[in-house]
């Protein structure tokens, strides 16, 4: 396999080699170019704040954390190579990758090793398939979406909506979930339109939404995507409400898209506006260190590298299998590991549960309106 594909870097503190021995190693297979690159970029950003603060503080038992970095290029041939190589290289654990193709396409690798994979995507169907090993750090599809539909009907009163969704594992997810939760609520699907990982034009997409005529318009696409669809949608003089998840709210939609971002409006897992202070504390230190806004993809990378610290302190030792038993069906909460930041429930089969939060943008910022309770607290 051809080397410079990967982009590798270490955040270790400096050490004894007697003490370098006793390092623990966590690789990061992730999105840091390619159709990934904004959100794998934030997803590593996180990781390596959280990396730098525990060995600030110690390590894990002792132990100082060395954090490798592989660049999947948004490539699931590329990412099934990394995941392999991170295992051949020992990682304790493999963290990423963001988009749920890449993590369909790997997850089998690290689930024969039996080493727990924490990941950021959030299709429905990845934690289906009875992979014990699979861990998110975001609320999946099956569990957003009906609070979306649910602010559809009470909030937006849509009685019909058009759905604009990206071809892949992502959006096909999405566009699944949703659409059963749509027609439980009687509220009809006018438009159905399908684009391409990557689109640059969406003139063409937001015509066929306009002529829809829908009450509104739900977008699921990735983040770049998702700003090139608004500045669309507004150039065509699409004038319904743009309702979303956590992608089309984000800190890079919002700067991409301008002034065609202001007043969509959506369902969030993780944002560092949401009224808890952890949250707002890490955006700061995000921003400090990185000099742009952390979207939700930085939080979940430092929530990964906690997840890990919490397990393996409550095991008391460093067991790959056994951090993986540890995190299935735990609840961890901020007083346990103040690094989680908010009360998460880990389903057994790696699903979260916890607070989220609807939003809209105004005057180019994400401002939370609602928060909504976990599903089963």
């Amino acid at each position: 396999m051809d080397r410079r594909m990967f982009v590798a870097a270490a955040a270790v503190l400096c050490l004894s080699p007697a003490m370098a021995q006793e390092k623990v190693k966590l690789v990061n297979v992730v999105e840091l170019s390619g159709a990934g690159a904004t959100a794998g970029t934030n997803w590593k950003n996180g990781i390596d704040i959280a990396v730098a603060e525990i060995n600030a503080k110690g390590g894990i038992l002792g132990r100082q954390i060395e954090i490798v970095h592989y660049d999947t290029q948004t490539n699931p041939g590329n990412t099934r190579a990394a995941v392999q190589r991170a295992i051949d290289e020992g990682t304790y654990a493999v963290l990423g990758p963001v988009f749920s193709g890449p993590i369909g396409a790997s997850m089998q690798i690290s689930q024969r090793a039996e080493i727990a994979q924490i990941v950021g995507g959030e299709a429905a169907g990845l934690t289906k398939q009875g992979n014990p090993y699979l861990f998110r750090t975001s609320l999946s599809q099956s569990a957003a979406m009906p609070k979306i539909a649910a602010y559809l009907q009470n909030d937006v009163k849509a009685k019909t909506v058009a759905v604009v969704w990206v071809n892949n594992d992502f959006g096909k997810g999405g566009r699944d979930a949703i659409l059963p939760e749509l027609e439980k609520r009687g509220i009809k699907v006018v438009a159905d339109v399908s684009t391409e990982q990557g689109q640059a034009d969406f003139a063409s997409d937001a015509i066929k939404v306009k002529n829809a005529n829908a009450d509104a318009v739900f977008v699921y696409l990735n983040e770049e995507e998702s700003a090139r669809f608004l500045r669309a949608a507004k150039q065509q003089g699409v004038d319904k409400p743009m309702v979303g998840e956590t992608t089309l709210l984000g800190a890079k939609v919002i700067e991409l898209a301008g002034e065609a971002a202001n007043g969509v409006k959506g369902h969030v897992g993780l944002s560092i506006d949401a009224p808890v202070p952890a949250f707002q504390e890490f955006g700061k230190k995000f921003q400090q260190r990185f000099n742009y806004a952390s979207d939700h993809n930085g939080l979940k990378g430092y929530m990964a590298v906690y997840m890990v610290k919490w397990a393996t302190e409550k095991q008391k030792k460093f067991d790959k299998k056994g951090l993986a038993d540890t995190l299935r069906g735990a609840r961890i909460t901020p007083k346990d590991e103040p690094g989680i930041m908010i009360e998460t429930k880990i389903e057994q089969n790696g699903d979260l549960d916890r607070e989220s939060f609807l939003a809209e943008v105004v005057a180019g910022k994400q401002v939370i309106k609602q928060t909504l309770p976990m599903i089963n607290p």
